[in-house]
């Protein structure tokens, strides 16, 4: 039942709800853990260090969620909760867990460089070994959808703008002459390529210059708007099957990491007090469009949730 309270004394043990069953979300040795309350089973674990973002529902804070990597499809999934108690707490917790780990790293990085340098005045004439990183791989999501054109828009942002390119398309051309291409989405671009001819790249945006996404009135429409620069936007349709789900949601798992990214690499100056963004700010659209994608999905998922029959 969600009305009782945890036997656990430790401030990181929560108890929560996910797809209409009770859990306890517990915080501990770096590990985030789904355990069942009736026989401590543990249900699913995540290492901290591989969440990417996390944030709490706007209704009225109850709701949990946090997006990291499947182990191994290696898609980025959001995980959604209801709490019995403020979600806030889980937040402040998985914070200040983040905020150990970053310390414990910085002081192990720090005793390496002061042994390394030991080392390199003892016997400077001996080369030391060094294990040079691992090429990183990214991830790319491949859809087969398609392309209704591309239209010029006023605006940046908002699903009239997107719904009128998407009607004005539709209606403008035969889906007969729509040509078939891969959408291939990655953490930091969209591209679109000719299934006839796989040289050809007919759209390729940076995630940066998204300014906005959304799935048209037709759940089978999907279409984005790309800022080129000088006060001018594109906007992109697409036509999937089944539906657009998964295209909107591979989209929006990779402007949701390009967000967290921004906030990384922020200098420590700017995240004390950051200068106001002017009017026309790309990284404000984007910021605040993100967010909306983050509490849009929670609120899509809570609606989803099988209704319980009470006694």
């Amino acid at each position: 039942m969600m009305g009782e309270q945890s036997p656990h004394k430790d401030d990181r043990h929560f108890l929560i709800e996910s797809q209409g069953k009770d859990m306890y979300l517990i915080l501990e040795n770096d590990m985030l853990s789904l355990v069942d309350p009736m026989d401590r089973t543990v249900l699913h674990s995540q290492p901290i260090v591989s969440i990417r973002v996390w944030g709490v529902g706007r209704d009225n804070g109850r709701d949990f969620a946090y997006v990291a990597r499947d182990k191994d499809t290696r898609i980025l999934k959001c995980h959604v909760f209801r709490c019995d108690t403020p979600a806030k707490a889980i937040a402040t917790s998985l914070h200040e867990i983040c905020s150990k780990i970053m310390a414990e790293r910085k002081n192990a990085k720090a005793l390496a460089c002061s042994s390394s340098q030991e080392r390199t005045s003892v016997n400077p004439e001996v080369p030391l070994q060094v294990d040079f990183p691992t090429p990183k791989t990214e991830l790319v999501q491949k859809f087969h959808v398609q392309y209704l054109g591309m239209l010029p828009v006023d605006r940046p942002v908002g699903m009239d703008t997107l719904n009128s390119a998407i009607e004005s398309l539709m209606t403008s051309s035969n889906r007969e002459d729509w040509p078939s291409v891969n959408m291939n989405v990655a953490d930091a671009t969209v591209t679109v390529i000719s299934e006839k001819n796989e040289e050809e790249t007919l759209v390729e945006c940076r995630v940066r210059f998204l300014s906005f996404m959304g799935v048209g009135k037709d759940v089978h429409t999907f279409a984005f708007i790309m800022d080129t620069g000088n006060q001018r936007f594109e906007c992109h349709v697409f036509w999937c099957e089944p539906n657009a789900g998964n295209v909107s949601e591979a989209v929006q798992a990779a402007c949701m990491l390009r967000y967290q990214k921004c906030l990384v690499a922020r200098p420590p100056s700017q995240k004390v007090r950051p200068p106001p963004p002017p009017a026309d700010s790309m990284t404000r659209r984007v910021t605040t469009n993100v967010k909306r994608g983050v509490l849009s999905l929670i609120d899509t998922l809570k609606q989803k949730r099988p209704v319980t029959e009470t006694p």
